[in-house]
């Protein structure tokens, strides 16, 4: 396969390659990036289309050969090392960054009762407005654990494909089926109409110990923002409440560990 060499700053390719650290640009591009030759890999071994990888000049031995053999199609540049410098997010760089398209797992539904359907039956957890991008990579990642079926969250959430995003998911990312959608508590009355429970993750309305009720199958979890949790109307359309129990005096969980623990419990109903 051949290497293209760069080593210019200004080249129009590292331009616009950078240009995707802003969320903007990578929703114009229908591309993301992201750095290390583990999330490399787990790219390419879940099918996911790599357009472009770019390694360091100091690196090329380490890697030429392992991404010649795992890369497809994609096209192959050389950076010079102070050009890498310019495109890599990585205090510590290990001299690999991939760029690929838009993942399939990963979709937007408008037709909630369509998506009720869907989910009915399945392990699912829901996200409103969950903003903190490390959050989501470790719910995202602690889904692919627990074998979420589906992973639901709210247009507002966390940019799934901001780089510190993709990476706090250690690979989960690429295979993890996730859909966003406008109205989390039109979806939970549309799971509810389908004969799906919701539970809500929130200390009101005499909410019950996570661990203490009785979970069956196709039950689904709803998980709130860091900061201020759930809205009032996704809570008040759910089923109960739940809540996880701790030590007295204990600060709250945030999101991701509160995320997880849920999705355990519901694991142990699949």
């Amino acid at each position: 396969m051949e290497w293209q060499y760069i080593s210019s700053k200004s080249n129009s390719l590292v331009v616009r390659i950078a240009k995707l650290k802003d969320k903007k640009y990578r929703k114009a591009e229908g591309l993301f990036r992201f750095d290390g030759i583990k999330l490399f890999c787990e790219a390419a071994n879940s099918g996911a289309t790599i357009e472009y990888v770019f390694v360091n000049e100091s690196a090329r031995e380490k890697y030429c050969t392992e991404v010649e053999a795992a890369c497809g199609s994609a096209k192959l540049y050389i950076l010079a090392d102070e050009v890498f410098s310019k495109l890599t997010d990585e205090q510590s760089p290990e001299g690999i960054i991939t760029v690929c398209s838009n993942l399939e797992n990963i979709t937007f539904e408008n037709d909630v009762n369509s998506l009720a359907k869907a989910l009915k039956e399945k392990c699912v957890l829901i996200l409103e407005s969950v903003r903190d991008v490390g959050n989501m990579g470790t719910i995202i990642r602690s889904a692919r654990a627990f074998g979420i079926d589906a992973l639901v969250i709210s247009s507002d959430c966390a940019d799934l494909y901001n780089p510190k995003t993709v990476r706090a998911a250690m690979g989960a990312l690429f295979v993890q089926r996730i859909v966003a959608i406008e109205s989390i508590p039109s979806l939970v009355l549309a799971m509810r109409s389908a004969g799906a429970r919701v539970f809500a993750a929130a200390l009101q309305r005499d909410a019950k110990k996570l661990g203490e009720i009785e979970l069956t199958k196709g039950d689904a979890i709803l998980i709130g923002n860091e900061g201020h949790g759930l809205s009032e109307e996704a809570i008040s359309v759910c089923d109960e409440c739940v809540y996880i129990p701790m030590e007295e005096g204990s600060e709250s969980l945030n999101a991701g560990i509160a995320a997880s623990v849920c999705m355990w419990e519901l694991y142990k109903i699949k």
